[in-house]
C-alpha cells in the first residue's frame, strides 16, 4: 500500500485566514464618526437579519452529537470491532486499519470517528406469509424480548412492519414498548378484506422500511437495523435483492435476521438469500429456533454491534458510475478478532 492510514488522514486542507480588516484612525475624528453612525443605521436592518438567519442554520449542529454528510462518489463505512471475548474494542487508531476498496487503499480517508453508547433505530419485519405459520409464535416472543429487554425508552425508537405480499406498518416510530409489543402481536394477515394473500415479497418489504421510514429519521446520529423474522424465501418482490441492499446501504442500515427453518427441499434459497443481505449490509443471521441462551446471546451481540460503533469515510482510488459491485476487506490490530462490516457496495449508476 503506497500510503498508510496513518499519512492519509494527516492530510488537511489549506487554512484560510481572514484579511486583516483593521484601518487605521483617520486624523479627523468628528468626521469619520458621522460617516460610521450613518452606516449603522443604514445596514442595521440588513445586520438584524442576518444574524437571525445565521442563528437558525447553527442551531440544529449544536444539537446534533455526530453529523454525517457524503458526496455519490465516497465510500462510508460503519463497522463494530471486538476482541477474543466478543467485547467491543473502543480505542481503535485509524493507522491499526487497512482498508480495501476492490482490492485497492483509499485515495484519502476524509473522517474517522468512534461512536460509543449510540442511541439504536430499529425496524422489526415480521415474515406473516403461510410458510412461517408454524415459526411464528417463537419469532414473536423473540421480538418481544429484544422490545422489552433492549430497547431504551429514554434514547432509543422502533418501528413494525408485517408482510406477506405486500408491507404493511403495523406500528410507526415509537419508544412505547407496548405499542410496540402490540405491533408486533399484531395477526392482521388480510388485505382489502379479501383474505389472506399468497406470497412473501422480502425485497420489497426491506426497500421500504428503509426508503419510506429510515430515511425520515437522522440517521448519522443512530446505530440503525432492521430485526428481520423470515425463512428467507422470497417469490413475489418487484425490488431485486441488489435494491433492498442499495436501499439499506444508502439509509446506512444494517440487516439481522433470525432464520426460521423452512422444511427442506431442493428449490430452497432462503438461507443463501439472508446470507447475503446480512453480510452485504454488515449483519448477521441467528437461528430462530435456537437454545433460549443461544438467542439471549445473540439479541445481546446485536445490542454490542450497534451501541458501538466506528464510522469511516473516504474516497476510494476508483468508482466509476457503472453500478458495479465494490468488495470491501477491512483489517484492524492483533488484538481485534472480529470486525462486522458489511461485504461491499453497489456503485451508482450512470
Amino acid at each position: 500500500m503506497a500510503d498508510s492510514f496513518a499519512q492519509l488522514v494527516k492530510q488537511q486542507r489549506p487554512n484560510r485566514e481572514r484579511p486583516n480588516q483593521e484601518r487605521p484612525i483617520p486624523a479627523r475624528l468628528l468626521f469619520c464618526v458621522s460617516i460610521f453612525l450613518m452606516l449603522l443605521v443604514s445596514a442595521g436592518s440588513a445586520a438584524s437579519q442576518t444574524a437571525d438567519s445565521t442563528a437558525k442554520l447553527t442551531a440544529p449542529q449544536a444539537r446534533t452529537p455526530y453529523s454525517l454528510s457524503v458526496a455519490v462518489d465516497e465510500g462510508v463505512l460503519t463497522f463494530h470491532a471486538a476482541d477474543a471475548h466478543g467485547l467491543p474494542i473502543r480505542d481503535l487508531k485509524l493507522d491499526e486499519l487497512r482498508l480495501l476498496d476492490n482490492g485497492k487503499p483509499p485515495l484519502r480517508v476524509l473522517a474517522f470517528a468512534s461512536l460509543e453508547d449510540v442511541p439504536i433505530r430499529a425496524g422489526i419485519l415480521m415474515d406473516m406469509s403461510a410458510s412461517m405459520d408454524d415459526a411464528r409464535s417463537t419469532q414473536r416472543a423473540i421480538a418481544i424480548r429484544y422490545t422489552q429487554q433492549l430497547l431504551r425508552q429514554q434514547t432509543d425508537q422502533a418501528f413494525v412492519i408485517n408482510f406477506d405480499r405486500r408491507p404493511r406498518v403495523s406500528q410507526s416510530w415509537t419508544n412505547n414498548t407496548f405499542a410496540l409489543i402490540d405491533g408486533i402481536r399484531n395477526r392482521d394477515v388480510k388485505t382489502n378484506g379479501e383474505g389472506r394473500i399468497g406470497g412473501t415479497a422480502i425485497f420489497d418489504a426491506i426497500y421500504h422500511a428503509c426508503h419510506d421510514q429510515f430515511a425520515a429519521i437522522d440517521r448519522s446520529a443512530s446505530g440503525n437495523f432492521i430485526l428481520l423474522f423470515s425463512d428467507g424465501e422470497d417469490n413475489a418482490s418487484d425490488m431485486s435483492l441488489k435494491d433492498a441492499v442499495n436501499m439499506c446501504q444508502s439509509a446506512n442500515t444494517a440487516i439481522y435476521a433470525f432464520r426460521a427453518e423452512s422444511e427442506p427441499r431442493l428449490s430452497a434459497t432462503g438461507p443463501r438469500t439472508l446470507a447475503e443481505l446480512t453480510s452485504q449490509t454488515g449483519g448477521r443471521v441467528f437461528r430462530a429456533d435456537d437454545t433460549d441462551a443461544a438467542v439471549v446471546e445473540a439479541l445481546r451481540t446485536i445490542e454490542a454491534d450497534l451501541r458501538n460503533q466506528y464510522r469511516l469515510v473516504y474516497k476510494p482510488a476508483e468508482l466509476n458510475r457503472d453500478g458495479s459491485f465494490h468488495r470491501i476487506e477491512l483489517q484492524g490490530a492483533q488484538c481485534v478478532a472480529q470486525i462486522t462490516v458489511r461485504s461491499g457496495y453497489y456503485a451508482p449508476p450512470h
